[in-house]
């Protein structure tokens, strides 16, 4: 045995591992969402689809658009192949908490 950590088995758990390194989040979802784009002309380049919702003190103070490319950042290396599509739901836990449930 190599002593190293075993590598996750789908995109969706390397992204999830990668967020969770970066953002230390309260919560980290991510749902791959490819099978509903099939035969999307981005899905034929083999990147996925994918929604994320994110909850970290990292985003406080920060507008939506500073959340998204910090979570861009992250992920780039992933964005040239891996992701096609990428649905961001960036949080501070303060929002988080004041969310309304959906009905």
């Amino acid at each position: 045995m190599s002593g190293l950590a075993p590598q996750p088995d789908s995109r969706a758990e390397r992204i999830g591992q990668r967020l969770k390194a970066t953002f230390s989040p309260t919560q980290c979802l991510v749902e791959d969402e490819s099978a509903l784009h099939a035969g999307h002309a981005g899905a034929a380049s083999g990147g996925g689809h994918y929604r994320i919702r994110l909850v970290s003190t990292v985003f406080e103070g920060k507008n939506r658009l500073m959340r998204h490319r910090l979570v861009y950042d992250c992920l780039s290396d992933l964005m040239q192949q891996e992701i096609h599509a990428l649905a961001i739901v960036a949080l501070s836990p303060s929002e988080a908490t004041n969310e309304t449930p959906a009905n």
